[in-house]
């Protein structure tokens, strides 16, 4: 996901289980769509920061740590470009984050440097914390290195990152790459050092974005970075095991073959009927050609899925140029359960770039609202959706213009992490969150 083409909503990360995403959402384009005013104060006009790195309403603190070039307790650099990243609760109060850090190939420049790492040329891959109860930093290190472009990714309910290769490149005379990449890896939120990365092979190989997991099924719902990007599930074999391999899919609409969904003039709210085709071969080592297999066998494509959120029984993907505009989609998919049928609609669809500057990173707030990464053009701003539609700055890079990414609230809720990007910094930001 290079900066100049991230142009909506990505939904990945949740960590505040059991809230519904779809009422802020949902209220912001009523209020949009009936006329009325969208911006709101939230929780008050932003403070210049003093030490020009991070504006943020009054009462709120931040504290940064993990920053690009430091030395890590594991006698590694951090690696730089900080992205997607997840919170877990770990033992005597702490908080562990797994985070992901978009680095392509070379042996020149920041990389994550693991003592088993899966590819010697490329620089990606991932780095855990630990951060005490006072939010100062325990310890950190490489737990995942030698994969490409670490974008996105998504959390499991049996505690673990998956996270997700950006990127399709296979070895060749001329790269320097030694093994084929555009897998998916799950690192262990435990981990205490760097895993024995293993490929997801069954997964798919092709360019990922994110996943979400069904917490009811165990089945993994995928997003790939294509404009004619397909939307995937894997089934597996064993129920919390990804490494014994499963079943990958592509979802069809039903009577509509290969329809592509950008532009087909569905209706928001149209209920969609749903089936899925099987993807022959899902580790083509010739080519970029899983969606194609798809796209053969009737599967819908998708303006450059991105970001994925479970919530309530329901999915919400993005497709970042999507619609008549291009601006971007959000996507709906409800799942088949003994009460609901499997469905697929339009949940929304942007008309305009003028309300939101390219938000990228999303996480629903434990109090309700969504806190939005921006990753824009120039300046960038954490921006919060309320429930009532109203949209409001939370906090402004006063740094630079690097986007913001990652952004995930501890597992009790007081605390939100988020990255800068570039030159790579992790905050954590705390204050008065309940609203009179």
């Amino acid at each position: 996901m290079k900066l100049s083409r991230r142009k909506f909503f990505t939904l990945a990360g949740a960590s505040a289980a059991g809230t519904l995403l779809a009422s802020p959402l949902e209220a912001l384009y009523a209020r949009q769509a009936n006329g009325q005013p969208i911006f709101g104060t939230g929780y008050g006009a932003l403070v210049p920061d003093p030490n020009g790195l991070l504006d943020l309403p009054p009462g709120f603190q931040y504290r940064t740590f993990s920053l690009t070039g430091e030395l890590m307790t594991d006698g590694t650099l951090v690696p730089s470009n900080h992205d997607g990243m997840a919170t877990f609760p770990g033992p005597r109060n702490t908080v562990i984050l797994v985070r992901n850090h978009e680095l392509g190939t070379g042996f020149t420049g920041s990389r994550t440097q693991g003592t088993r790492p899966y590819d010697p040329i490329a620089r990606g891959g991932t780095t855990t914390l630990v951060v005490g109860a006072n939010r100062q930093l325990i310890k950190h290190f490489v737990s995942l290195s030698g994969t490409i472009r670490n974008c996105a990714g998504g959390l499991t309910p049996w505690g673990s990152w998956i996270t997700c290769e950006e990127d399709v490149t296979l070895p060749s005379a001329t790269n320097g790459v030694t093994r084929p990449h555009g897998y998916n890896f799950e690192v262990p939120a435990s981990a205490t050092s760097p895993i024995n990365p293993e490929p997801l092979v069954a997964m798919g190989r092709f360019n990922h974005e994110a996943v979400a997991v069904d917490p009811r099924t165990g089945i993994v719902y995928e997003t790939e970075d294509r404009g004619d990007s397909l939307f995937y599930r894997f089934i597996p074999k064993e129920r919390n095991n990804l490494k014994a391999g499963g079943t990958l899919q592509a979802l069809k609409i039903v009577n509509q073959p290969r329809v592509n969904t950008s532009n087909s003039g569905f209706v928001r709210g149209q209920k969609l009927g749903v089936e899925w085709v099987t993807i022959p071969n899902p580790n083509p080592l010739d080519g970029d050609t899983v969606r194609l297999q798809g796209q053969e066998l009737g599967a819908a494509t998708f303006a450059r899925g991105e970001g994925i959120w479970y919530g309530n029984g329901e999915f919400y993907f993005c497709c970042t140029s999507g619609g008549a505009a291009g601006a971007g989609q959000v996507w709906r998919y409800i799942p088949p359960t003994n009460r609901t049928l499997e469905t697929l609609d339009l949940f929304v669809e942007s008309t305009s770039r003028s309300e939101l500057d390219a938000p990228d990173n999303i996480v629903v707030a434990p109090f309700g609202d969504l806190i939005l990464c921006e990753d824009g053009g120039g300046e960038n701003f954490l921006r919060g959706v309320t429930s009532n539609g109203e949209i409001y700055n939370f906090a402004r890079n006063a740094l630079n213009d690097s986007e913001f990414a990652g952004a995930c609230f501890s597992p009790d809720g007081r605390t939100l992490f988020v990255n800068i990007q570039t030159p790579g910094i992790t905050l954590a930001i705390w204050g008065p969150w309940t609203r009179a």
